[in-house]
């Protein structure tokens, strides 16, 4: 009797179509000409520091563009990570944990419908496998291959859920660790303590990595946010000061 030997099938890699069109970004500020500079030459990114800077939105782009380009070796996907902080409250909201989870990818709809001009763009590129949205709480005992990791908001994880993601990377597999220094919403918690400083401490001794400290002079998502958080500096130092006199 003759046995028919099977040819394994070669997997399919998601495609963005041609009716995708990315719009081009240039830096605007240094930092930002670091981050790109340093992805260029393949490096993981810390991107860290105050609001309205660009981090999350400088980090799709990148990796949606070298996706797009499909040169070389290169993940073929991106997977957006975030701790759900008020998942700690997380079951009173209505719904499954997917459409409880979904609350938190409104940011980042906004974003890829600014970078593709279309307002379906999320949806579309996370039905087609391109983009995925995930929980810490969900990753364990998983390998992330060939994939762009963006650890969204990492100032709101522990350094357990932290780790855990970093002991996920695989084979060409690439991550961005963004976060905002100011602000933390564990600080209220008496079980969780934010892992940034600890975490950052580590990296920052990995050849792997580089760390970009955004300051106020980054800011541009508006006129008025950079006024306010310049304002904000004043005050804390100015209280600071008192304090210190008293």
């Amino acid at each position: 009797m003759s046995h028919k030997t099977s040819k394994p099938r070669k997997s399919v890699e998601p495609k963005i179509d041609s009716s995708f069109s990315l719009k081009q970004i240039q830096p605007i500020t240094e930092c930002q000409k670091d981050v790109i500079e340093s992805f260029e030459e393949g490096q993981n990114l810390v991107l860290m520091g105050t609001a309205g800077t660009g981090k999350t939105f400088l980090s799709l782009y990148l990796a949606l563009n070298q996706i797009i380009k499909g040169k070389g070796e290169r993940p073929s996907k991106i997977m957006i990570i975030r701790s759900i902080v008020s998942s700690r409250d997380v079951g009173f909201l209505p719904g499954t944990i997917k459409e409880k989870m979904a609350v938190y990818e409104e940011p980042y709809r906004g974003i890829f419908s600014e970078l593709f001009g279309r307002g379906d763009a999320y949806e579309v590129l996370k039905n087609k496998g391109i983009v995925e949205f995930c929980s810490t709480s969900y990753l364990r005992g998983t390998t992330l291959n060939n994939t762009f990791v963006i650890l969204d908001e990492f100032q709101n994880c522990n350094y357990e859920e932290i780790r855990t993601i970093l002991t996920r990377l695989g084979k060409n597999t690439r991550i961005f660790l963004c976060g905002d220094t100011r602000q933390n919403d564990l600080y209220r918690s008496k079980y969780d303590v934010s892992g940034m400083e600890e975490i950052v401490s580590v990296l920052e001794t990995m050849k792997e990595f580089d760390i970009i400290d955004f300051g106020v002079e980054d800011i541009v998502r508006s006129d008025i946010v950079k006024s306010f958080i310049i304002a904000e500096e004043e005050y804390l130092k100015n209280t600071l000061a008192m304090n210190v006199d008293i």
